[in-house]
């Protein structure tokens, strides 16, 4: 166990951490970085990125994060594996324990600690997980080559994760609780083009079943209270893509959230209800949760730490 010292301290990678932490080396804040327990964040499980700047032929996601961490390494930013486990903002400098017991005083925290997909509660999630349920179409989709598989949800990231797995499965189902997409026009007519994605709306999954892995899911279809008909689907895969609920537990109590555990930005910069303390990222953004907006908030964090600490020192 050791304990160091730094200017500011990032918690969390992805586009908003590796962003924050370019900015923050920059500026001679010689930045320390946790890159947490998926390092680049939700990106590295994405496919094909067609809408940050400066890739017109598009990016994998991974090597999106990859050469966003490079180049926050090059300034000088250090990264550490492992995660924090304790914070104390009681007092300055911020106190930081890792998973290692070691500990960090930091003059500025950035929290970009991003967000994590939402399951259905269905008792056989947890028993099929692994063995038929995922939900990252794009980490498990090679899978399921030639099968038949299931997407829930009805925005963009399902229709992308159904038009993803539609080039490797026989056959994709779409499971919409309401009777329309909530995905922008575009990603609805690319899924409505697919011959082999079918579109079952106003339905709901009542369990999943299987031996020893996944074989189907039980459906409830309901057209109103009046009409409703149960089905079971035979499938091999089932993807979740129902949202996602931000990483906040460690500063529950600590920082002030919305309803939804999302950190509360009271000012018109990044700063959290604690001076000092900044967030960026999926977060503390329950509108957006893009990329580029992601990175833009990393930045702004940045400057916003930068311009704490000449102003408090």
């Amino acid at each position: 166990m050791f304990t160091s010292k730094t200017k500011c301290l990032i918690i969390g990678s992805g586009p908003a951490g590796y962003t924050a932490a370019i900015y923050a080396s920059r500026a001679n804040m010689e930045p320390i970085l946790y890159e947490g327990t998926q390092p680049g964040g939700q990106l590295t499980t994405t496919s094909e990125v067609e809408n940050f700047p400066g890739y017109p032929e598009g990016v994998m996601g991974s090597q999106l994060m990859d050469d966003l961490r490079r180049q926050a390494e090059r300034f000088g930013t250090q990264l550490r594996q492992g995660t924090v486990t304790a914070v104390n903002f009681d007092e300055r400098p911020f106190k930081i324990t890792n998973d290692s017991g070691d500990t960090v005083t930091a003059d500025t925290v950035i929290i970009a600690t991003g967000a994590s997909a939402k399951y259905l509660g269905l008792p056989d999630e947890s028993r099929f997980a692994g063995l038929g349920v995922s939900a990252c179409a794009t980490c498990d989709g090679f899978f399921y080559r030639g099968r038949t598989v299931a997407v829930v949800g009805g925005g963009d990231t399902a229709c992308e994760e159904a038009l993803y797995l539609s080039n490797l499965a026989k056959k994709v189902y779409l499971i919409v609780r309401k009777d329309y997409l909530r995905a922008s026009k575009v990603m609805q007519k690319r899924v409505f083009d697919k011959d082999n994605i079918e579109v079952c709306f106003e339905t709901v999954t009542k369990g999943l079943f299987g031996t020893e892995f996944l074989e189907g899911a039980h459906l409830l279809q309901f057209a109103n209270t009046e009409q409703q008909r149960e089905f079971d689907i035979a499938i091999d895969g089932f993807f979740l893509a129902i949202g996602h609920k931000p990483n906040t537990e460690l500063f529950s109590g600590k920082l002030d959230m919305d309803s939804n555990g999302y950190i509360v930005l009271p000012g018109t910069n990044q700063q959290t209800s604690i001076a000092g303390v900044f967030a960026a990222g999926d977060v503390a953004d329950p509108h957006y949760q893009q990329a580029i907006c992601a990175a833009a908030s990393g930045c702004k964090a940045a400057l916003d730490a930068e311009r704490f600490i000449m102003e408090n020192s």
